[in-house]
């Protein structure tokens, strides 16, 4: 329920706050006193686009806001918690600006969100209806939507449009499967030569370094041959080399040492030394003895380095990444040639599923049918006490055609809904699109908005000229059926009716007045005599005339009063 709603700086309105009652308020004036921008206002609060045209003239942002009761509407409140907001006494306040210089903002409570999200939330709340949503109504989808809103049947009507998206997905992988048939089978052939060609060089791990290694000591030989011999001439004992000079002063040192064996330590490290000479001369001749040449084995060294380097240059910069690359291959490899298998599975996948779509969407089919004539004759009856007593209205479930004629199931099932009318006796059901008079149109959106509010969470129902094309005793009817509407949900109602406007609970006058050189709309709340005059100017177009305000003390009298 909408308890208040402030502006500021929005078109006409410097400042203005509003508040709301349970029942039927309404709202009137004279022609541009401001209700359609009220309507405007209300609007950017239901997530409507904003434009800075709307902005007073010489302010920089216009601000509005609403505050709503959210008890007991489960819906608003699940969508809260989920969105981390927290109501307070169950109450949530909906703000929004529009900047001149930019990007306005939009809050719920102090949490900001998307215009998206405000229309989504807003949408569980409260309900605006206006001569915009009069071409709306004429749409067969929308009468299909609301068919299903009656029927209770959005949520199965959402899972099977889920259900047809992803029936959807597996024919379109399907026919991109069977497109792809001749580029698989040449994707196939490169996977499957990288595979033989990289099994077939049987590459190890380290392989290269080894392999430079080893091609770094026989192009080298000549060299490395002479530093060995050269080494082993300096070292070896037996050519006056360095063990034997170290094996010599090993003798003088334990001399040295049974004189003064405070040197022992010394003589300790030089008998390191002269073993670790020792091992090393052992080491080298070792060394010396086992490495041999072969241009045959610089060849071999060369031809597989070149080799590896040309699977470096196709798959990978080390041969670490050639076998992640072969890995791969074999995989991809593997994924291709199950591609028959995974064709079977997949045409079983999309068989099943049409099964399973088409069993869901007749099932919806029959509820939609059964709903169906239960609402048009609930419609048929409001239709009947708004001036169309004669009026036949039905609501035609009828097969969904594809482009070539034939029976079809689509995202909302095997239907195609719409709604038809008889607006007088004898003739036929029409289609909505095919009725020329906005009052009939009104009427008939108001009784639709009146069984569907019957039955939805909404609190609070916005109408905005519901009046337009009618008077007298249709205008009566109208009333009497906003007024019985407001028993049990908030109804707003912007009118220039005054027996429509007789049935308020809550009457707000609006009207224009100067203010420093500025034209301002103003709003209140009227009562007794004040009310008196709006109904008498509604009536006649006279505040103080003495017939105008009999004939409002007696609208009043009889059908709400002053």
């Amino acid at each position: 329920m909408l308890e208040e709603l402030s502006i500021q700086n929005y078109a006409l309105i410097d400042r203005l706050v509003i508040n709301f009652s349970r029942g039927f308020n309404v709202l009137s004036g004279e022609t541009g006193a401001g209700k359609s921008i009220l309507v405007g206002a209300l609007s950017l609060l239901h997530g409507a686009r904003a434009d800075t045209g709307s902005i007073r003239s010489g302010a920089e942002e216009a601000l509005v806001s609403g505050v709503f009761s959210v008890a007991a509407n489960r819906e608003a409140i699940e969508w809260l918690r989920e969105h981390a907001i927290d109501p307070e006494e169950d109450s949530v306040i909906i703000r929004r600006t529009v900047k001149r210089a930019g990007r306005g903002s939009t809050y719920i409570q102090n949490v900001p969100v998307t215009r998206a999200d405000l229309e989504e939330f807003a949408a569980l709340i409260f309900d605006m209806h206006g001569q915009h949503e009069h071409q709306s109504l004429l749409g067969g989808e929308q009468h299909r939507v609301l068919l299903d809103r009656y029927a209770g049947l959005e949520e199965r009507v959402a899972a099977l449009g889920a259900q047809f998206s992803e029936i959807s997905a597996l024919k379109k992988r399907y026919e991109r499967m069977l497109a792809s048939e001749r580029e698989r089978l040449r994707e196939m052939d490169i996977l499957e030569f990288a595979v033989r060609e990289i099994e077939g060089a049987a590459l190890r791990s380290g392989e290269e370094e080894e392999l430079e290694q080893e091609k770094r000591i026989l192009s080298q030989h000549e060299k490395l041959f002479g530093a060995l011999d050269e080494i082993h001439e300096q070292l070896a004992e037996n050519r006056g080399g360095a063990v034997g000079k170290l094996r010599a002063a090993r003798h003088s040192m334990d001399s040295v040492v049974q004189i003064d064996d405070s040197l022992a330590p010394q003589a300790k490290r030089l008998d390191d030394l002269f073993f670790e000479l020792e091992d090393v001369v052992e080491t080298v001749r070792d060394y010396q003895s086992r490495v041999s040449f072969s241009t045959d084995r610089l060849e071999a060294c060369e031809d597989r380095l070149a080799l590896i380097r040309r699977l470096e240059k196709k798959y990978g910069s080390t041969i670490e990444e050639v076998l992640s690359y072969l890995d791969e291959a074999r995989r991809q490899l593997a994924g291709l040639e199950t591609w028959e298998e995974d064709k079977a599975q997949l045409e079983q996948q999309i068989s099943a599923g049409e099964r399973d779509l088409l069993a869901a969407a007749r099932e919806i089919s029959s509820a939609r049918k059964a709903a169906a004539a239960e609402l048009g004759k609930r419609i048929e009856a409001i239709i009947n006490t708004l001036g169309m007593a004669k009026a036949r209205f039905t609501v035609a479930v009828e097969p969904r055609e594809s482009a070539s004629g034939k029976a079809s199931c689509g995202p909302s099932g095997l239907d195609v809904v719409s709604f038809r009318i008889a607006a007088n006796l004898g003739e036929p059901l029409k289609e909505l699109k095919d009725i020329a008079s906005g009052g009939e149109i009104s009427r008939v959106m108001l009784a639709i908005k009146t069984v569907l509010a019957e039955n939805d969470h909404i609190q609070a129902l916005v109408f905005d000229e519901i009046d337009a094309g009618i008077g007298g005793e249709v205008a009566l009817a109208v009333g009497t059926h906003l007024h019985s509407l407001a028993r049990h949900k908030q109804v707003l109602c912007i009118t220039h009716l005054a027996s429509i406007a007789v049935r308020a609970d809550n009457h707000i006058k609006v009207e224009k007045s100067p203010k420093d050189d500025r034209t301002v709309t103003r709003v209140a709340e009227i009562a007794g005599d004040q009310r008196v005059e709006e109904i008498a100017r509604m009536l006649a177009g006279d505040r103080t005339g003495k017939t105008s305000r009999s004939h409002a003390e007696e609208l009043l009298a009889r059908y709400g009063g002053g």
